[in-house]
């Protein structure tokens, strides 16, 4: 009971992130528990929240800016609009 009221919280906090915050604590939080089993050491598990952090953030910035993309002007310089 203990365990499903964590899990609830956790959802509930994660409901008021954008896309990108989610991407990182889920990333984080699955990198930890890999990198812990894996390597059975805190380190490991440090390592694996921040490489999971890291990967997780930038799928969720991705998720993010769904439908746009990145053109350039006439002067080279980068601009981000609506995909045609």
């Amino acid at each position: 009971m203990r365990k499903l009221m964590i899990a609830l919280g956790m959802v509930g906090i994660l409901a008021s992130c954008t896309q990108t915050e989610r991407g990182t604590a889920i990333g984080a939080t699955s990198g930890a528990i890999i990198g812990g089993v894996v390597s059975n050491s805190w380190q490991g598990a440090a390592i694996g929240a921040a490489a999971g952090g890291v990967a997780g953030a930038l799928i969720g910035h991705s998720r993010e800016h769904r439908g746009y993309c990145i053109y350039r002007d006439r002067y080279g310089r980068k601009f981000e609009a609506r995909c045609r």
